[in-house]
């Protein structure tokens, strides 16, 4: 079994940190040696967006990573690689916000109203904003664990709304390769996270129904 010693683990972090930003520094050399193509603002938004989900979905698989190879210590990294998906989450919006609203916020508003796939999008975003606010050891403490578990699985709803607002964006080119295999991703993480927790259930049960059995000694 790979366990990390802590010097090992630090590094291993920090690597994957830089490695999360490299989409970001790209779209930061691009802009300053104007290879955005030629619709600078869709590649922006293009390329956040798909990083969102890409991030939202590696952050899903860390709990059943962890239960199929049995590294408790993924765990660790779900808290950044998630706040890495409210970060490109944040650069998505803010491109929307910035360059097609100029800050008008009543404006981006009617925007959000009046086109769906802008609507389902701006849900998903609201929805992840107290997932980020609640990713510290306090929040934890003051939910408790069990409350704190509950409104983080909600991601799962934050992600397939994500998907939908991708699906309904490429709708008008009729090009849904990329939202089918994001939605075919989180269809089959979520199927293992349901193969857990009813394997759970059942080993519980049986457990249960042993103690119940064993005669208790005289």
């Amino acid at each position: 079994m790979f366990n990390p010693a802590p010097g090992q683990f630090k590094f291993l972090k920090a690597f994957l940190f830089a490695l999360a930003l490299l989409p970001a520094a790209r779209l930061l050399l691009f802009g300053f040696t104007d290879r955005l193509g030629a619709n600078p603002i869709e590649f922006i938004t293009r390329s956040s967006g798909d990083w969102t989900l890409y991030f939202i979905c590696i952050t899903l698989a860390v709990t059943p990573l962890r239960r199929f190879t049995s590294w408790n210590w993924l765990v660790k990294l779900r808290r950044m690689l998630g706040l890495f998906a409210f970060f490109y989450a944040c650069l998505h919006f803010t491109t929307f916000l910035w360059f097609d609203h100029f800050f008008d916020v009543g404006e981006m508003l009617k925007d959000v109203v009046k086109r769906p796939f802008i609507t389902v999008g701006f849900i998903a975003f609201v929805l992840l904003i107290p997932l980020a606010l609640t990713s510290t050891n306090g929040m934890i403490r003051r939910l408790g664990g069990k409350r704190w578990q509950w409104l983080h699985r909600s991601l799962y709803g934050v992600s397939m709304l994500g998907i939908l607002h991708f699906w309904w964006m490429r709708a008008g080119k009729h090009n849904f390769e990329k939202p089918i295999v994001f939605g075919t991703i989180v269809a089959a993480l979520l199927l293992v996270r349901v193969y857990f927790a009813l394997r759970n259930r059942s080993s519980q049960r049986a457990a249960l129904q042993k103690r119940q059995v064993t005669p208790t000694p005289s």
